[in-house]
């Protein structure tokens, strides 16, 4: 099999499974994880976390990221926007209604709009985040994607969601700060869109395909990088239902290939339907009466809602020892 994409364009060097290059030092802990990441005979399961621990902190916060440090997570999941005088900050909507205390901070500007793209750094920072139940905390501001890297750096990988959208800002920081090869970014782009992208540059971050491969445009990416013998890192693998077979054939394909598979369950629309997701583990009598089937399956990175939960049954049975 081929690890990179000889055809056309060196392109897919960038999409390849070699390991990481940069002066990052392999002593740190999130150096070691990106290096299970990289190899496909690793049995390591990966635990990514979604939002952070949101369950007890504000999600996409500077607590809420520390806190799955604690519980030995090797990925935050994190999402990003811009504000309107161009600074990538951490937030999950377009607007900040949800997650922070606005409406009552500017409740003498009844005109003012909540999206973070017409909102200043200055604006932004004079609001506190929510927990999940709606309680703003007046001493949480929203971080910036600079605060977020430089407190993750060497001791977390980071999985920026949107990220694609602002690839070269996002790499342009990470490689400021020398933490390149500890951010992955994710996308539905072509190859070619993104082999592109990443030539223009002699250092990428991580890159893996998403591919729902029970919708057509998923099941076309999916098939390209299986034609064209492209071989990424990981691919991160939805599906709505168990019933036709399709993530059983998708996973065989994906090892035969020599590449590694990444699962969401935070949702059972993104894995097989009720009973396969985080809260069915949660309300079963053993969390290996939903997780086990993955490790099964050959999966080695999970991105879940419920860290606490998987990490330990993962330690207890020997999947996740770094």
């Amino acid at each position: 099999m081929k690890r990179f994409f000889t055809a056309v364009l060196t392109v897919l060097t960038v999409l390849s499974c070699a390991a990481p290059t940069s002066s990052t030092s392999l002593e740190s802990r999130a150096a070691a994880i990106a290096a299970h990441m990289h190899n496909p005979s690793s049995k390591y399961v990966v635990v990514a976390v979604h939002r952070g621990d949101w369950r007890n902190w504000p999600e996409n916060s500077i607590p809420a990221i520390e806190s799955v440090i604690a519980m030995e997570a090797d990925i935050v999941e994190i999402d990003i926007h811009r504000t309107k005088d161009s600074v990538l900050v951490l937030c999950h909507d377009s607007n900040v209604l949800r997650t922070t205390n606005f409406s009552r901070v500017f409740s003498e500007q009844p005109g003012k709009s909540a999206k973070v793209s017409d909102l200043t750094l200055e604006e932004i920072k004079m609001l506190s985040l929510k927990r999940a139940h709606g309680v703003a905390i007046d001493s949480l501001r929203m971080p910036t994607l600079r605060e977020a890297l430089l407190c993750t750096k060497d001791r977390i990988c980071v999985n920026i969601d949107k990220g694609y959208d602002y690839y070269d800002e996002v790499l342009a920081l990470t490689e400021e700060l020398g933490v390149t090869d500890q951010v992955l970014i994710k996308g539905k782009k072509s190859i070619e869109t993104v082999a592109a992208r990443e030539a223009a540059y002699t250092h990428n971050m991580m890159y893996m395909p998403v591919v729902d491969i029970q919708r057509p445009a998923g099941i076309k990416l999916f098939q390209s990088y299986l034609d064209q013998n492209v071989v990424p890192m990981a691919y991160e693998v939805c599906w709505q239902s168990n019933e036709d077979g399709a993530f059983e054939d998708a996973c065989r394909k994906i090892k035969a290939q020599g590449s590694k598979i990444w699962v969401n369950t935070i949702w059972g629309s993104l894995c097989g339907g009720e009973g396969n997701d985080d809260d069915a583990a949660f309300q079963a009598k053993d969390p290996g009466e939903v997780y086990q089937q993955y490790i099964d399956k050959g999966v080695s990175l999970i991105q879940t809602d419920r860290p606490e939960l998987l990490i330990a049954w993962l330690k207890a049975t020997g999947h996740h020892t770094l």
